[in-house]
C-alpha cells in the first residue's frame, strides 16, 4: 500500500499502549493489528473503491434498504453516528464485507443489532456528540475484507490541510445512488475556517472535524452518516471522524462535518464489552495555518450550478432525506393502486 502524501506536513505517529492492536476472539491468543489493509491497488478519489481497499465499512440496512454507514472497530462493535439511530433500529442489520449492495458476495457477513449505545449527550438538533456503538449480535472472524480500523486517541491532533479519505454508498450528489462502495480523497479543514464557512447554518465545537475543499466538488452526502473518514499514518489507518452533517454537498466553502472520534477515546472504552478497540496517536507536526484564519464578517452566498457534474462528491447528511423519499413513494404507489 503506497503511503499517501500529507500536503507537505511532516507527521510524528506515536502508537500509544495497545495503540494499533485489536485482539481476535478469545479462542485465539494472536493479536489483530487494526488499521491494516490487505487489497493491493492503487487508491483513486472520487471512484469505485476496489474489494477490501476498506474492510471497516459498515452497511446499515433496514428490509434490505442502505440508510446509513459505519465501521467495524472490533469483533463484535460499530461505531456510526447518534442521528443514524431510530427507535427500530434492532430491526435493522449490520453488513461488513460489503463491496456492492445489488449482490451479496461470498467476503460478505451480515449481522443483527443487540444493542445500541449513544454518546448520552448527543444533541439533534446541534449534532454535538453525533456518535453511537452497536453490539452485534455475533461476534464477526477477521478476513482481508474485514477488519476493524485504528480510532484516533484522545491527543491526536489533525492540521488544515491534512489528507483524508471518507467512504460510502451515499447520494452522489446528482440524486443517484451508487451500488458499488464510494471513496473521496478530501483534505482536513480547521475548525476556525471550518466555523466561518458554517457560520450561518451551524456551531462548529472542538467535537467536530470538518473535510472538503474551498472550491467543493468533493464531499460525503446522503446515506453517508455514520460512515468513517480515515487518515493514514504511514503504519494504519486511523479514524478521525464520523460522518455527521453539512451545508448541502460538495459546495463551494461549504465543508462536510464529523463527529470528532478523538474526543470520545474514554467512552468509547469505558462502553465497549469484550476485545477492546485499537487507539493510535496521530499528531500533525510544523504550523497550524488554522490558527491564523480570518474570517471576514460575512460569507458570500454559494449556488449549485454544476459542482456535482465532477462526479468526485460522496455523501453525507442524514438518511432521514432518503427514507422520507422513499416513504412519500410507497405512499403515492399504494394511493394509486387504490384508485
Amino acid at each position: 500500500m503506497a503511503l499517501q502524501k500529507l500536503s507537505g506536513y511532516l507527521v510524528l505517529i506515536i502508537l500509544i499502549s495497545n495503540g494499533c492492536h485489536s485482539q481476535l476472539p478469545s479462542e485465539s491468543p494472536t493479536l489483530q493489528e487494526c488499521g491494516k489493509v490487505f487489497a493491493k491497488t492503487r487508491i483513486v478519489g472520487g471512484q469505485d473503491a476496489v474489494p477490501g481497499r476498506w474492510p471497516w465499512q459498515a452497511s446499515l440496512q433496514n428490509k434490505g434498504f442502505h440508510f446509513c454507514g459505519g465501521s467495524l472497530i472490533t469483533n463484535k462493535w460499530v461505531l456510526t453516528a447518534a442521528h443514524c439511530i431510530s427507535d427500530n433500529i434492532l430491526n435493522s442489520e449490520v453488513h461488513l464485507g460489503v463491496h456492492k449492495l445489488s449482490n451479496p458476495n461470498p467476503n460478505e457477513v451480515t449481522r443483527g443489532i443487540e444493542q445500541s449505545i449513544c454518546y448520552p449527550e448527543y444533541n439533534p438538533s446541534t449534532y454535538e456528540n453525533d456518535m453511537c456503538l452497536l453490539k452485534l449480535s455475533a461476534p464477526v472472524n477477521f478476513t482481508d475484507y474485514i477488519q476493524p480500523v485504528c480510532l484516533a486517541s484522545g491527543e491526536s491532533t489533525f492540521h488544515e490541510g491534512t489528507t483524508s479519505w471518507v467512504t460510502g454508498f451515499g447520494d452522489l450528489g446528482n440524486g443517484m445512488t451508487p451500488d458499488i462502495l464510494q471513496e473521496v480523497e478530501v483534505p482536513i479543514i480547521g475548525n476556525k475556517k471550518c466555523s466561518c464557512y458554517n457560520q450561518e447554518i451551524s456551531t462548529i465545537t472542538e467535537n467536530m472535524i470538518c473535510a472538503g475543499l474551498d472550491e467543493g466538488g468533493k464531499d460525503s452526502c446522503q446515506g453517508d452518516s455514520g460512515g468513517p473518514l480515515v487518515i493514514y499514518n504511514g503504519f494504519a489507518w486511523v479514524q478521525g471522524g464520523v460522518v455527521s452533517f453539512g451545508d448541502r454537498c460538495a459546495l463551494p466553502k461549504k465543508p462536510g462535518v464529523y463527529a470528532r472520534v478523538s474526543q470520545y477515546e474514554k467512552w468509547i472504552s469505558d462502553t465497549i464489552t469484550g476485545i477492546e478497540p485499537g487507539f493510535a496517536t496521530f499528531t500533525s507536526s510544523g504550523t497550524d495555518f488554522d490558527r491564523d484564519f480570518y474570517c471576514p464578517t460575512s460569507m458570500p452566498t454559494t449556488t449549485d450550478d454544476s459542482i456535482f457534474a465532477s462526479g468526485e462528491n460522496l455523501s453525507r447528511f442524514t438518511h432521514f432525506v432518503a427514507l422520507s423519499a422513499f416513504a412519500l413513494l410507497l405512499h403515492v404507489v399504494v394511493g394509486s393502486g387504490r384508485m
